[in-house]
């Protein structure tokens, strides 16, 4: 999988929730390297997880309508014929 990669103004708005995130929830404040450090750890070791679920979420739901637009093609075709 390709490195995850977020625009300046995306990325400049994580590290601000991640900052937020050890200093409120965490009561442990961190500079602005650390939570870039743990955007690209969670972003390479964790976001292909996350990435590679929601593709296949999408290939299930995708299958679903497919499965559902054969079955209304195929009354179609029945109805056709009588």
């Amino acid at each position: 999988m390709n490195q995850i990669e977020f625009s300046k103004e995306d990325k400049a708005e994580l590290i601000a929730r991640i900052q937020h995130y050890f200093d409120s929830e965490l009561d442990q404040p961190i500079g602005l390297l650390k939570a870039e450090f743990v955007l690209e750890f969670f972003a390479k070791e964790v976001g292909a997880a996350y990435y590679k679920k929601g593709l296949e979420d999408a290939q299930t739901a995708l299958a679903r309508r497919i499965d559902d637009f054969s079955e209304d093609v195929y009354q179609l075709q029945r109805n056709a014929t009588e």
